[in-house]
């Protein structure tokens, strides 16, 4: 599955969105930069076929169909639209969307669900309490039990807090099963990514060590718009 945005823009001065162009597919994890509080959640609509852009285009594998998007992409805990109510706890998400893909909701298939995720202890938790790379692996690995459902778009997980070093690992495990994931984040979490990956390859290589001439200056506007990886096994990790 191959999904791409050409030029996508979101109200008529572009406040909302201004024109953006991506990629995500199967077997990658893409990282796309999006700041102020609407604009990650308003990308995130869009990329998912959940909303309509007021200009250019939106295909998944050539093709320009919504219904398809909504069917095979999930959108993960966007901000006002799909997050879950700080309040509810871990076993009644997991319930939820036991139900949403059409399995049973009892009390013992949640618990066995969760034991499968390795979350049993967070089951009484409410959502608003786990912490941020629990969260985002939960709702991400809950959402991936309906049958259709073939990418992700999760948005804005560096809001909760926590290491985005930690939560792009583990998109990068989803894209080694297979998963086309877009995470949408702010520039900090997209240059803490992008140091970490910078630091792995100078390990792996043996490759030189440079110093900040200056440390205090702002280099976000040099980090790239999107950032694409290949996928990380879980053997890797280890």
């Amino acid at each position: 599955m191959r999904i791409v945005l050409d030029s996508v823009a979101k109200d008529p001065r572009n406040a909302a969105l201004p024109p953006t162009s991506l990629t995500f597919q199967t077997g990658q994890a893409t990282l796309a930069r999006a700041e102020t509080e609407q604009r990650p959640a308003v990308l995130g609509l869009i990329a998912s076929g959940r909303m309509r852009p007021d200009a250019g285009t939106v295909t998944i594998d050539g093709a320009t169909d919504a219904s398809a998007l909504r069917r095979r992409v999930a959108l993960i805990d966007a901000t006002d639209v799909c997050e879950p109510a700080p309040d509810v706890t871990v076993a009644g998400i997991a319930a939820e969307e036991l139900m949403f893909a059409g399995r049973s909701s009892s009390p013992l298939a949640v618990n066995r669900r969760l034991a499968e995720l390795g979350a049993s202890e967070f089951a009484r938790y409410a959502i608003g309490t786990v912490p941020p790379t629990v969260r985002i692996r939960l709702l991400a690995e809950l959402a991936l039990m309906r049958k259709s459902v073939e990418g992700l778009v999760i948005v804005s997980p560096d809001r909760h807090g926590g290491d985005p070093v930690e939560w792009w690992r583990f998109a990068r495990e989803l894209a080694g099963r297979g998963i086309a994931v877009l995470i949408v984040a702010g520039d900090a979490s997209a240059a803490a990514i992008a140091a970490e990956s910078l630091v792995s390859r100078l390990d792996e290589t043996g490759g030189p060590q440079t110093f900040d001439e200056d440390p205090g200056r702002d280099d976000t506007d040099a980090l790239p718009d999107v950032v694409m990886t290949e996928p990380e096994q879980a053997e890797e990790r280890a």
